[in-house]
């Protein structure tokens, strides 16, 4: 087994995660590891957002040890060995050691286990089955992770077909990790059965599937993983409406505007300029309302967007739709850099003011100002009343 010592890192001297470590392991027995993310980018220098902890508890005494230790604490998984202790540096999922019984492809029965080894086994990636004693920092390494991660291969542990059937997720989130982690060229036996497999990700929740390919392309700069996803037949899957052609030179616009990386934005390149089409795959991938709502709007771009003014655009769409466009276009955005979208200072009341009687002429009249004063560039009240004269005025 390979190990090494965890660099120092602004979340191992929590004071908190010291409590709870004392809370669950008080003699110093090992009872408790790091063990996934928080140890992976620590190792690689990135800063840690989750932190979960394993150990041979098993749920119900893990419940009692926080409990006596006054530690808040929500069963989040019980049913899979999962406690969640909430602390007041963030939360920690704390689980107990498995093994898988039985698999389907979406879902695992599990035994629980006081096996390190055999919890590591279950895992998928090598460099995400790494453990760190939270005491002496150092990590343990079961699959040759830590090699792994030195030369930037990303391998499934054991037999890559044997891992993706246990869950065929794994064959996203391969992918995933492959764009922000891997080097090329990615490993033959990985690929290989990535790609004769992909078939069982039809079984998958949609959800699940969204939330990985929205992980996927929110990462900076996974184009070309999406494009070797599509030559290998497994973007087809999951979305087959799919063209990764139009990503690359949407994610160098965002990187000329200074935007960060957009998931949506990226999924709208791929998807067609055809609102319908965006529309089912939006409710298949059971995105929310508003995710629904920003892809429908990007899937309306038309070659008139490349003349259209930005600041009217952002007041027709909204801001974000309309930067989508506009990247998707390949404009410039500066107009829009710091800029709020206004409100019209009219109101109908004040057209009714001036002797125009209340209704369909209200509205029209609001509407050929408004107009008016977008094409203009949005000015003032002052000019608003002039446009609103000069409306009337043809009356």
């Amino acid at each position: 087994m390979n190990t090494t010592i965890l660099p120092p890192a602004p979340w191992t001297t929590r004071e908190d995660l010291a409590g709870l470590v004392a809370a669950l392991d008080p003699d110093g027995a090992g009872l408790c590891r790091y063990v996934g993310g928080a140890v992976r980018d620590t190792l690689l220098g990135l800063d840690v957002k989750d932190i979960d902890m394993a150990t041979p508890h098993l749920p119900e005494q893990t419940q009692a040890l926080l409990k006596a230790a006054g530690i808040r604490q929500v069963p989040t998984g019980l049913a899979h060995g999962t406690i969640t202790a909430v602390l007041p540096g963030g939360p920690v999922e704390i689980t107990t050691l498995r093994r898988d019984v039985s698999t389907d492809g979406r879902h695992a029965t599990v035994a629980f286990s006081r096996e390190w080894q055999e919890d590591a086994a279950r895992r998928d990636f090598t460099i995400n089955a790494l453990y760190a004693d939270p005491r002496t920092l150092e990590v343990s390494d079961y699959f040759g992770g830590l090699d792994d991660l030195a030369s930037r291969t990303l391998r499934f542990i054991g037999a890559a077909d044997e891992r993706i059937r246990e869950d065929y997720l794994r064959i996203l989130r391969y992918f995933r990790f492959q764009a922000r982690f891997g080097s090329l060229p990615a490993d033959p036996a990985a690929e290989a059965a990535c790609a004769a497999l992909a078939p069982g990700m039809k079984g998958l929740s949609r959800e699940r599937v969204a939330s990985e390919l929205l992980g996927l392309l929110a990462l900076p700069d996974p184009a070309a993983t999406v494009a070797r996803m599509a030559q290998m037949g497994v973007l087809a899957q999951v979305l087959p409406e799919a063209d990764p052609a139009a990503l690359p030179a949407l994610i160098a616009a965002e990187a000329k505007a200074g935007q960060a990386p957009d998931a949506l934005r990226r999924m709208a390149a791929l998807l067609p300029a055809d609102p319908p089409v965006v529309e089912q795959v939006a409710a298949r991938l059971r995105l929310s309302i508003a995710q629904r709502k920003r892809l429908v709007a990007a899937a309306a771009r038309s070659p008139l967007d490349a003349l259209r003014p930005p600041r009217a655009m952002a007041y027709e769409l909204g801001r974000d739709e309309a930067i989508d466009r506009l990247l998707l276009a390949g404009r410039d955005i500066t107009d829009l850099s710091g800029w709020t979208v206004p409100r019209l200072p009219l109101k109908g009341g004040q057209i009714v003011a001036r002797g125009v009687g209340a209704g369909p002429d209200v509205a029209r009249t609001l509407r050929a100002v408004e107009a008016r004063w977008v094409a203009e560039g949005f000015p003032d009240e002052a000019r608003v009343m002039q446009l609103l004269d000069a409306e009337l005025a043809k009356n």
